[in-house]
């Protein structure tokens, strides 16, 4: 991020909106938009936005294998028979349906 070009004041960035979409489609950096010389938004391209969604969902997948993992280790665990033994009677159905 260079904070010359990528921060901003709200009032630069609609006078000058379009220059603006093309630098984040060619440098795929966000802007920061300042408001009163405070942070206040953060504008980026598309593409960027969906790598960054996609980025999350994949941190967010891991954080959740290492905490089964976890749950394994510590003995937190059910076999699947116990699970769907425990799922079957929690809501009434029964096992030979």
């Amino acid at each position: 991020m260079k904070l010359t070009r990528d921060i901003q004041s709200l009032s630069v960035f609609k006078r000058d909106s379009s220059k603006f979409a093309k630098q984040m489609q060619k440098t795929k950096q966000p802007i920061v938009l300042t408001v009163n010389g405070k942070a206040s938004l953060v504008v980026q391209d598309a593409e960027s936005y969906e790598e960054l969604l996609a980025a999350k969902e994949k941190l967010e997948t891991l954080k959740a294998i290492q905490k089964g993992m976890a749950e394994i280790k510590n003995g937190e665990s059910k076999s699947s028979d116990q699970f769907f033994q425990d799922f079957f009677q929690k809501y009434n159905i029964r096992e030979d349906v």
